[in-house]
């Protein structure tokens, strides 16, 4: 698959979760024909390098392309699963240009074989239901006289459409991964990130820590209350996994915070090396601030922006950093 950073903090989380071929197995099984998904070689999934999107649609969307035996046969089968964020009535029209790129692709490197199967999936992540024509032929506005004539004539499939809006939290089915990366991109769109389904102890404590780290990023950068992410931290009943998911959230947050002091510093040197270099601090200190403790009172907000002295506003980072209140921090201050 083509390496280069996707535009859409979605797309690349669900590249970076379904490009397991155990994740992908585990939740794709119950997606495709349960005739067909017996004779799949689940085990055997492998992700195939290569990117069949338009080059227009490369910033957007996400693809991911499998291949698996079917039963004793040499035949393969091509899973084609694809991530979708806004609805798209011709949907069924792109699917069938990348189908058409794999099977040129298979048939210029295995010349004289048959075209593998090639099943679509399409994984939406959508806040409300979409209705979208799943079948190819729908695409026509046929009178009915011509329907049953022109059969022949029209090149017809249907895609499988996985719409999470539509799916429950606990419907999701998978690897312990695949099942929290679902949930966390469902919630996402229905503002549901501190949700019960998302914050699974019994699930959280069974993802690798990578992964784990990979969510809170995902939950930090979103539309996220920063200050009710906090006390839903604190509610982790399990020591070990409530120290665990503090600590990474802390270096998400100071990650952060010095990227906000690089893009400070860059656009300082555009305005003003020393205002730019104030306002990064001042801002990355009530980030922090915000995010420990909470909304940050007015007259300290306040006071806070009337600090212009940058050796001191590295101290007061810093004794945000070891306050155990806000009461302490302003008294530091």
């Amino acid at each position: 698959m083509d390496e280069a950073p996707l535009h859409h903090p979605h797309d690349k989380l669900f590249k970076a979760g379904f490009s397991d071929p155990i994740n992908a197995a585990a939740f794709l099984r119950w997606e495709v024909p349960p005739a067909l998904a017996e004779t799949i070689d689940w085990n055997q999934l492998t992700l195939q390098p290569g990117s069949f999107i338009d080059s227009q649609y490369r910033h957007t969307e996400s693809d991911l392309l499998f291949s698996a035996p079917i039963g004793d046969t040499t035949c393969l089968c091509y899973l084609l699963f694809e991530h979708q964020t806004t609805p798209q009535r011709t949907l069924a029209l792109r699917l069938l240009s990348y189908m058409v790129r794999i099977w040129e692709t298979w048939q210029a490197q295995n010349p004289g074989l048959p075209l593998p199967l090639i099943l679509p999936i399409v994984l939406a992540q959508n806040a409300t239901a979409w209705h979208l024509p799943t079948q190819f032929a729908q695409l026509f506005d046929l009178p009915a006289a011509l329907h049953d004539p022109v059969r022949s004539a029209i090149p017809d499939f249907s895609y499988r459409l996985i719409q999470l809006a539509t799916l429950p939290f606990f419907a999701i089915r998978g690897t312990p991964a695949g099942i929290l990366t679902l949930r966390v991109m469902k919630a996402e769109r229905s503002g549901q990130l501190l949700a019960d389904p998302v914050w699974d102890e019994a699930l959280m404590k069974q993802v690798p820590r990578a992964v784990f780290e990979r969510l809170l990023r995902y939950m930090l950068a979103a539309e996220i209350d920063k200050a009710a992410f906090d006390l839903k931290v604190h509610t982790i009943a399990e020591p070990e996994l409530q120290k665990t998911t503090m600590s990474l959230a802390q270096q998400i947050m100071e990650e952060g915070i010095q990227k906000g002091l690089q893009t400070g510093l860059q656009t300082g040197l555009q305005t003003g090396l020393q205002k730019g270099l104030q306002n990064g601090l001042r801002k990355s200190l009530l980030q922090l601030l915000e995010f420990r403790f909470g909304p940050v009172p007015e007259g300290l907000s306040e006071s806070i922006q009337a600090v212009s002295d940058e050796a001191r506003l590295s101290l007061l980072q810093r004794a945000a950093l070891q306050a155990d209140s806000l009461e302490a921090f302003t008294t530091a201050f």
